[in-house]
């Protein structure tokens, strides 16, 4: 019995990848998630946004790499700490958002997700679908399509 729980509660929920960005939890589902790497030989782009880290070639393809502490306005990470790459595709264009560490895939149902506290800095309620208490964290969830709408181009 307690199986058939289990089961169809993770039926009712969506899978999130989770990461850190400067040790704030993020989630972002897993369904637009197409790759997580090691660190990547990326490219500085010149006069590109700020939040652009640069280029990277994944298979062929040019993947536009962008930095979520510098587009969720956090300080630069340490010269000898290596980010992960979450690859997702957005309007048939790949992007790779630069988090500190990659987590685990977990079920998290809508129904549990709290609207952004209004405490919530305005530059990451911008880029929040909400928030999850996960372990005795707050889990932000990222709207991947509003974390890559750099300068307003999307």
């Amino acid at each position: 019995m307690r199986t058939q729980t289990i089961h169809a509660a993770i039926a009712e929920a969506e899978l999130f990848l989770t990461l850190a960005v400067a040790g704030q939890l993020c989630g972002v589902p897993v369904l637009v998630v197409r790759d997580v790497l090691g660190p990547q030989s990326i490219t500085r782009i010149p006069l590109a946004p700020s939040e652009i880290a640069g280029a990277m070639n994944l298979r062929g393809r040019i993947v536009t790499a962008v930095d979520l502490r510098r587009r969720l306005g956090l300080p630069a990470r340490a010269r000898d700490a290596q980010p992960m790459s979450i690859v997702v595709e957005l309007g048939g264009e790949l992007y790779s958002m630069l988090a500190d560490t990659v987590g685990e895939v977990v079920p998290l149902r809508a129904a549990d997700c709290a609207p952004n506290p209004p405490t919530l800095d305005p530059l990451w309620r911008e880029i929040s679908r909400g928030v999850h208490r996960r372990d005795g964290q707050l889990l932000v969830m990222l709207d991947v399509d509003r974390v890559l709408a750099i300068g307003g181009e999307r």
